[in-house]
């Protein structure tokens, strides 16, 4: 078969490759993508093409296959479209000032609520703050480790009531 012969039937057989690729993609851009990448794969895979057989099976199979290929090519890359404006990189060179102000008064509110607990829950929390762990805690005030445990709990839960969220 000619060169001028198969481009005729392509181009003939063609237009039922539109529908399938929507339905496919499901994206009318995408489908326009797939289908022209069919054509190209079926030119440049000429010399594949068995004369006498189904041209539209196999421009049907070229498409679907390419479609896979993308589709698992994107699924391996787990790609994460951002569609969020860029915003943040327009006056890139500007310096940010922070406001220690705010966060020393926070500091200030949070050690004062840490101040107001009762001993019996202060002494283990503060421990723990510092970094000791539970059952050295325990040790440290010959308390048992779950008695520490549920003190340290009720501390945080008391420090949550009285410290105001912003």
């Amino acid at each position: 078969m000619s060169s001028v012969e198969f481009n005729q039937m392509l181009l003939s057989n063609a237009d039922f490759l539109k529908p399938f690729a929507v339905n496919l993609t499901r994206d009318t851009e995408a489908a326009n993508d797939l289908y022209q990448e069919t054509l190209y794969k079926a030119l440049a895979n000429q010399d594949k093409y068995n004369s006498g057989t189904n041209i539209k099976a196999w421009l049907f199979t070229i498409m679907r296959n390419i479609f896979i290929n993308n589709y698992r090519r994107k699924a391996k890359q787990k790609t994460i479209f951002d569609s969020t404006p860029n915003d943040y990189l327009i006056n890139q060179k500007q310096a940010t000032v922070s406001n220690a102000a705010e966060s020393d008064m926070r500091i200030k509110e949070i050690k004062n609520a840490i101040q107001q607990l009762p001993e019996i829950f202060k002494t283990p929390f503060l421990l723990y703050f510092d970094g000791y762990k539970y059952n050295e805690i325990a040790d440290v005030l010959n308390e048992p480790l779950g008695t520490i445990k549920s003190r340290i709990h009720f501390a945080r839960k008391l420090l949550k009531e009285q410290i105001s969220r912003f």
